[in-house]
């Protein structure tokens, strides 16, 4: 009788950690894709694809320590100004604490600025969290790396 509760409650335990790992390893695929959508939005000058990943209270602190909001990311991103010809996060960490995440990457950007060619590696920690269900973008903060 203690056998078969014990090896009931080991069986009831794999079960257990085997759903957590599973979920975890979605989550980071998910978090992963919309971090991919994120930057084809700014890529594509998509605001409206953009709006469907950031909170409504989205931050993005820029290089310059600007502190912007969702309302002026996603008009600078239907102004297409800067108009970005690549946009692409890489050498990317993720960090998952229940319903939130920590992303850390690298976000290459080519772009023209006021009609001039502009590229830069920025350092980036892009902040998550699961609202029904779905990961969004909380807050972003980028720092320019040296050439």
């Amino acid at each position: 009788m203690i056998r078969d509760l014990f090896l009931s409650t080991v069986a009831s335990m794999t079960i257990a950690t085997t759903a957590i790992a599973r979920d975890a390893a979605h989550d980071e695929r998910e978090i992963r894709r919309v971090e991919t959508a994120v930057c084809a939005a700014f890529e594509q000058g998509d605001a409206a694809a953009l709006e469907k990943y950031l909170t409504p209270d989205f931050t993005l602190t820029s290089s310059r320590g600007e502190v912007t909001d969702r309302k002026q990311n996603m008009a600078e991103v239907a102004s297409r100004e800067p108009r970005y010809t690549v946009f692409r996060n890489h050498d990317q960490k993720l960090r998952l604490y229940g319903d939130s995440a920590i992303v850390l990457g690298v976000t290459t950007i080519k772009a023209t600025v006021d009609g001039k060619p502009f590229e830069a590696d920025f350092q980036f920690t892009d902040t998550y969290v699961r609202r029904d269900g779905h990961w969004l973008l909380a807050a972003s903060h980028a720092s320019r790396l040296a050439k």
